[in-house]
């Protein structure tokens, strides 16, 4: 019994234990449930708060898109109301022109309608008037027309006859062309020679690499060689050769000798260029002496009365070429022609001798100083000491009538060797001429402002005065000219006549 109310006390405060936990753990659990549910409630206003914050700034961002969009809307709109409004102003101005086009074509077919009304009444106008002139001449229009071209045919008889006998000899000619062109060929080389022996001389390279030497590290070595020299060195693609280009033989003849002291000694440089044109000088002015003395000696001549120096500038002459002849030959061969002259006439035998060797000594020096060679010769002659009757050779050669029977006898020697077969070739000078005196025969007419003869003289330009002469003034002019050609000067083919008569009108606008 006493067990049993232990037992039942023992549940009973049990009991009452276990209710005392429960009641604290339901107190803590509901405080726990409140806290949380503030929470929630914190957050949920939290959460509340930011999208009201988020409306509202979406609000604005679509109110100001809004603003944006209408703007863009005004402007536009402003655009295309000024575009409209400029296409209404361009369709204007098209209307106005289309109706001034129909306007002008209507005017123009008025004036067309009544050209031709014009044309018509021409047309009827030249009928009648060919009638009248058919009645009046009593020829009808085809007999006026054949009797106008046999006018024509005899005024221009001699034209037609001239050109008819040049197409009946094109064959002739044809034949003498070719055979010209291969006597051409045969000749060529010594023509060749000719022409580019009085300027310039050639000087032949072991090897192409040379020129490159000559040249030198930015061009040193020519332009040393040039500065010293006085000459120009033309360097092409010509295989193993350079051209000396100088109007001085002299010149040319020291930049050869000393270009070939430089090729064959292998060093090429500003100093060494400087030693090779100094011994080419000397050297050359040892040749030049030598020359004079031959020459004195081969006329028989003795050197007791000349000055050296007069030797050495005769001497020069060996270097010096007119017309393709060598002055000094020619100058030894006027002497013994003038001393046999002089002996057969029995004239003064040595001044034939010295005049005739000494006539053209002034052409020594004319590359160098100003003056014709008569006027430099009588110059040097004097300075060293020539009796009167040597010097007058000089310019009496140049003379029509020289004054002294030794004058005549020394003129017709220097004649006679530049005349002989071989000893001069055409030049620069006759070929000036020529051109010269055909341009000389028509420039004889009057109206004529300017004449030139071009292509080689194969064709003359004549601009005449247009107030001088009209048209057809300036086409019989141009037919006397070709006229006047033919009869006074002699040619191979023919030369082409063309006469220019132009007119200018000149104004200004202020």
């Amino acid at each position: 019994m006493f067990y049993v109310i232990a037992v039942i006390l023992s549940l009973a405060a049990g009991a009452i234990v276990t209710s005392s936990v429960y009641s604290a753990k339901a107190k803590k659990a509901k405080l726990t449930l409140s806290e949380a549910e503030a929470k929630a409630k914190k957050i949920l206003d939290d959460v509340t708060t930011k999208e009201q914050e988020v409306m509202v700034r979406a609000k604005d961002k679509a109110i100001k898109i809004i603003e944006d969009a209408r703007r863009e809307e005004k402007v536009t709109q402003e655009e295309l109301k000024k575009q409209s409004a400029l296409l209404v102003e361009r369709e204007a101005a098209f209307g106005a022109k289309m109706i001034e086009v129909d306007d002008l074509k209507k005017g123009l077919e008025v004036k067309a309608a009544e050209i031709t009304e014009k044309v018509k009444e021409i047309d009827q106008l030249k009928v009648e008037e060919s009638k009248k002139l058919e009645e009046v001449a009593s020829l009808t229009q085809e007999q006026a027309v054949e009797r106008l071209l046999a006018l024509a045919e005899e005024q221009s008889q001699d034209t037609l006859m001239s050109r008819v006998r040049k197409l009946e000899q094109m064959e002739s000619d044809e034949i003498d062309r070719k055979a010209k062109n291969i006597l051409g060929v045969a000749v060529q080389r010594l023509a060749a020679s000719h022409v580019v022996e009085t300027t310039t001389t050639n000087v032949e390279l072991p090897s192409d690499e040379m020129k490159g030497r000559v040249i030198g590290r930015e061009g040193r070595n020519i332009k040393t060689i040039e500065l010293l020299t006085g000459c120009e060195l033309i360097i092409d693609e010509t295989p193993n050769m350079l051209t000396i280009s100088g109007f001085s033989p002299i010149r040319r003849q020291v930049a050869k000798r000393a270009l070939d002291k430089l090729i064959s000694d292998g060093r090429i440089h500003p100093g060494r260029i400087e030693e090779a044109v100094e011994e080419a000088k000397k050297e050359l002015a040892l040749d030049i002496k030598k020359a004079g003395e031959d020459a004195l000696f081969q006329v028989g001549i003795s050197m007791a009365g000349i000055d050296p120096k007069l030797v050495q500038i005769l001497g020069r002459l060996k270097y010096r070429t007119s017309y393709g002849q060598n002055i000094l030959q020619h100058s030894m061969e006027v002497s013994l022609i003038a001393t046999t002259l002089a002996e057969e006439l029995g004239a003064n035998v040595l001044v034939c001798k010295k005049g005739g060797l000494f006539h053209d000594i002034g052409k020594a020096v004319d590359h160098d100083l100003q003056g014709g060679h008569p006027e430099l010769g009588v110059q040097i002659l004097k300075k060293f000491g020539m009796p009167e009757e040597i010097w007058y050779q000089c310019i009496g050669h140049h003379e029509d009538k020289p004054k002294t029977l030794e004058g005549v006898i020394v003129k017709a020697a220097d004649a006679i060797s530049g005349a002989r077969p071989g000893a001069r070739k055409d030049s620069l000078e006759q070929y000036v001429k020529r051109l010269e005196e055909l341009e000389n025969v028509a420039a004889g007419f009057e109206g004529i402002d300017k004449v030139y003869a071009i292509q080689a003289g194969r064709e003359i330009r004549v601009f005449v005065n247009p107030k001088a002469m009209d048209d057809f003034a300036a086409t019989n002019l141009a037919r006397e000219i070709a006229a006047k050609i033919e009869a006074e000067l002699k040619y191979p083919g023919e030369i082409r006549v063309t006469l220019i008569r132009e007119t200018r009108i000149v104004e200004y606008a202020r």
